[in-house]
This record gives structure tokens, C-alpha cells and sequence, in this order.
């Protein structure tokens, strides 16, 4: 029987498979084919080395590209409340620009991306001129961006990557002349002239080369040799949906003290803890809208939702180290009666290590309020999954050794993290985090908005952060949440 203070598995990655995660995640973020930050990373690299520039600087070119979008998920529900969609906005905002009338309440998006980018990139160890860049990267050469830098202040590798993203979009979307033209008609706006004099003369080899043989795009440079931790993944992809945060860090736990209890083997513990992190990779791809209706989702918006595991399945081909993880995770929502997705498998075509992670998932999720409906209690939500077993879905086996598995995990999340910040700041930045607005934290802790509003103060001075998607993540990889 697993104890409180039993350790977790193993959840280390080397830090080229968590970034190549990170970029399927942001690429589904921004409605775009899972390749692109893959394709832009290569292109990137080329273009900095046909503007003569050292081996350096076309490495961190390629993984500037890479963790470019690693920020869309921390600002997506604000993206989600202005443009309605927020996968679909950005699409039509990267293959059409942003629309004018937009312009004006970009700028705290974009603080928000790229304070939550810089961080990953910092967490993950990225030399500085990566995470310098990712904290500008929606400069411009004519000093008209979020923060008004101008060259020498902001890096090469910030419009390295911002014409070559242009030209794998605008190329693949429309064509080559005309993704030709959008850069002509953006230079020395938004990256130097010779730089898009550079693109113009090697773009055709480059798109070809791209055609001919697309696994170039796996070639990337590889910085370092150092591991990182897959929460880090976990926390990213959770902070698409405040009322997430931390969800997936529960459903690891759960599912590997589920497996313990079960008599499963080590490995078997390993790969569900790491299966239970990665598992909402294919959430990114659906709109925030979509998971925060209050009312059951229309038969059309159940069909994209029943491709959020096809989108998990989809990353176990293309991260390394993390193929069979990612595998187990998209099977998250398969049920024993062939009712799940994506596949509609059933009976004996579900293994036992994923029948432990569909219980491990249901139960975390039904602990969870979300918009239109409550948390249940434990005992609430063990009482549903033993009526949902008697009626074929879960495996009954899996479901009586949750129990046990829940109050262990239980346990050990009571114990006192080691933390900067006050009680009552923790209380704050808990409520903060899972989308409650500063009034609703204030009701939540029976204090008043302005004490709130101190008490977050005090909480981005302590974690060195602005925005509270940033202050999330700190909290969540420091173990302060």
C-alpha cells in the first residue's frame, strides 16, 4: 500500500523532447498544423546562417521557434474573451494579420505570453539569449511593438524567427510569391530589410528542401544534455482553463497510486504517472469557449472534443522519449462498453494500465468545479464512478482501489510545501489561480478586494512575475501550489 511520503516516479525528460511537447502544444494552440514550429525552427536556422551569422545564434534561432508559442496557453482565456475563439482567432490572425479594431488590447496578451515563454525557457534551462528573445518576441524593427524596443535592444534571433514563422505560413497557406511580398511589405517594420532580401534568394531551395524531405525539421540542434521535469508540460498545458490548474498533476498521482495498490509494476507506476501529465496535450486544440459552457456541448462541439485524444495520439509520434507515454494518455477517455474516444474501443482492447488512467482522469475531473457545475466530494465522485463500473464503463477493480490511492495522494498534497509566500498569500494566489477575479477571491476568503488586490502585490514582487498566469506556473513548479 503506497504511503503519503512514498516518492513519485520518475518524471524526467531530456529537455529537447519536453520543448518538441511544448511545440505541439503551442502549434495546436495556435490553430496550426503540428509541423509548423518544427518547419519555422529549420527555416529559422537556415536564414541566420545565410545572414552569416555563428552557429549560436542559428541554434537559438531554432529554438526560439520552438518555444515561441509556449505562452498560448497562459493567455488563451483572454484571447477566448476577446476574439470569441481563441485557436480559430489566432489562425486567421497569423495567415491574415491582426484586425485593426483588436489592436489596441493586444498588448496585455502579449505581456502575458511572453513573461509565461521567458519562464518556461528559463525552467527549462535555455541559455539567455533563447529566453531574452522569447521575452521580446513580438517586437519590431520600426520600434512599434508591445514594448517599444528598437535594434540594438532587441535580439536578432526575435526577427530571425518572426520572417521565417511568416514565411512558412504565408507560403503554405497562399503561395511562395505572395509570402514573398508580405515580407517585402514588412521590411524594416517588422525586421530588417537584408534579412528579407536573404529569405527572397534562398526561400525556393529552402521550401523545396522542406517538400523533398520533410524529416529535416528533426534535425534541430540539440542544446545541452540536461533532463527537466514533465510537470512543467502538466502545469503549461493546464493553464489554458484557470479551473484546470493542477488537474493534471492530480490525475498523475491518482493513476500511479492506483497502479501501486493494484499490484501493477514499477514500470507500470512510471508510465501512468508521466502518461497522467501529458495527457491534455490534445486539449489546446479546442477553444476555451467550448470547455467553459455551462450547458451540455452540442453534437458539433462534441465532435472536436472527441479529437482531444486523436491530438495526444498524435504527439506520441513526434516527442521521443515521451511515444509510449503519450500513447497511454490518448486513451484517457475509452470506456469498457466502447462508448468512449477516439477509438471506441472496449472490453479486453483496453489494457490494464489504461483502465487505470480513464478511472484516474474521471475522478480527478469530477472533483473539479468548472463552469455550470459544482465539485464533488470524494465520496461524491466515488459513488458515480462505482454506478458508472456497474454499468460497464470503468473497470470495478480499478475503481475500488481508488480509494485507497485518493487519500494517499490526499495526504501527501496536505503536507506544508516550503514557500516564500505567506498563508493567507497562498490562499490568494490558490483562488487567483483558478480564475476567480479579485472580488470573488475576496468573497471566497471573506476579506475585501483591496486587501486582495495588496496581497497579490506582494505575491509578483515575491515570485518576480507581472501577470497571474505567470504567478501560477512559478507557484505550480515551485511546489508552492
Amino acid at each position: 500500500m503506497s504511503s503519503p511520503s512514498a516518492a513519485l516516479p520518475d518524471a524526467r525528460v531530456t529537455v529537447f523532447d519536453a520543448v518538441k511537447a511544448l511545440a505541439f502544444v503551442g502549434d495546436l494552440s495556435m490553430g496550426q498544423p503540428v509541423d509548423h514550429s518544427a518547419r519555422t525552427a529549420w527555416i529559422a536556422a537556415q536564414l541566420a546562417a545565410a545572414l552569416g551569422l555563428g552557429g549560436d545564434t542559428c541554434s537559438h534561432a531554432a529554438y526560439v521557434s520552438l518555444l515561441r508559442w509556449s505562452g498560448c496557453t497562459a493567455n488563451a482565456p483572454e484571447f477566448s474573451e476577446l476574439m470569441g475563439d481563441d485557436v480559430g482567432g489566432r489562425q486567421a490572425m497569423l495567415a491574415a494579420g491582426l484586425p485593426a479594431h483588436l489592436a489596441g488590447s493586444i498588448a496585455p496578451l502579449a505581456q502575458i505570453h511572453c513573461e509565461v515563454s521567458g519562464d518556461v525557457a528559463h525552467t527549462l534551462g535555455m541559455p539567455p539569449a533563447v529566453e531574452r528573445s522569447l521575452r521580446q518576441v513580438f517586437e519590431r524593427h520600426d520600434g512599434h511593438g508591445p514594448h517599444g524596443l528598437r535594434p540594438p535592444e532587441i535580439p536578432a534571433e526575435v526577427f530571425i524567427v518572426s520572417a521565417a514563422s511568416d514565411l512558412e505560413i504565408f507560403s503554405r497557406v497562399y503561395d511562395l510569391e505572395r509570402a514573398l511580398s508580405y515580407l517585402a511589405s514588412r521590411a524594416a517594420a517588422a525586421y530588417p530589410a537584408e534579412l528579407v532580401e536573404a529569405v527572397r534568394r534562398h526561400a525556393v531551395d529552402w521550401l523545396h528542401t522542406l517538400e523533398q524531405d520533410p524529416a529535416c525539421v528533426d534535425t534541430a540542434p540539440v542544446i545541452g544534455t540536461d533532463t527537466t521535469s514533465l510537470e512543467l508540460i502538466a502545469d503549461v498545458i493546464d493553464l489554458k482553463l484557470p479551473w484546470l490548474t493542477g488537474y493534471s498533476r492530480r490525475v498523475a498521482q491518482v493513476a500511479a497510486a492506483c497502479a501501486e495498490r493494484l499490484g501493477l509494476p514499477a514500470l507500470s507506476r512510471q508510465r501512468l504517472y508521466r502518461a497522467g501529465l501529458v495527457h491534455g496535450m490534445g486539449r489546446a486544440a479546442v477553444p476555451n469557449a467550448l470547455w467553459d459552457q455551462p450547458s451540455a456541448p452540442s453534437e458539433s462541439a462534441m465532435e472536436r472534443l472527441r479529437l482531444v485524444p486523436y491530438w495526444t495520439a498524435r504527439a506520441a509520434r513526434r516527442i521521443g522519449s515521451l511515444a509510449d507515454e503519450a500513447e497511454l494518455a490518448s486513451h484517457a477517455d475509452e470506456r469498457l462498453d466502447g462508448s468512449g474516444f477516439f477509438r471506441g474501443v472496449s472490453g479486453a482492447a483496453i489494457g490494464a494500465e489504461a483502465r487505470v488512467l480513464a478511472v484516474a482522469t474521471q475522478s480527478a475531473m469530477l472533483q473539479t468545479a468548472r463552469p455550470g457545475r459544482a465539485a464533488l466530494s470524494f465520496d461524491e465522485a466515488l459513488a458515480q464512478l462505482q454506478r458508472d463500473a456497474q454499468r460497464g464503463l470503468f473497470d470495478a477493480d480499478v475503481v475500488a482501489a481508488l480509494g485507497g490511492a485518493s487519500r494517499a495522494v490526499a495526504a501527501r498534497a496536505d503536507a506544508e510545501p516550503a514557500s516564500t509566500l505567506t498563508g493567507r498569500e497562498v490562499e490568494v494566489l490558490r483562488c487567483i489561480s483558478l480564475g476567480e477575479s479579485n472580488k470573488e477571491a475576496a468573497r471566497t476568503l471573506g476579506i475585501s478586494p483591496s486587501t486582495v488586490r495588496a496581497h497579490l502585490e506582494n505575491i509578483f514582487r515575491k515570485l518576480e512575475c507581472t501577470t497571474r498566469a505567470a504567478a501560477t506556473l512559478k507557484a505550480m513548479t515551485t511546489g508552492v501550489l
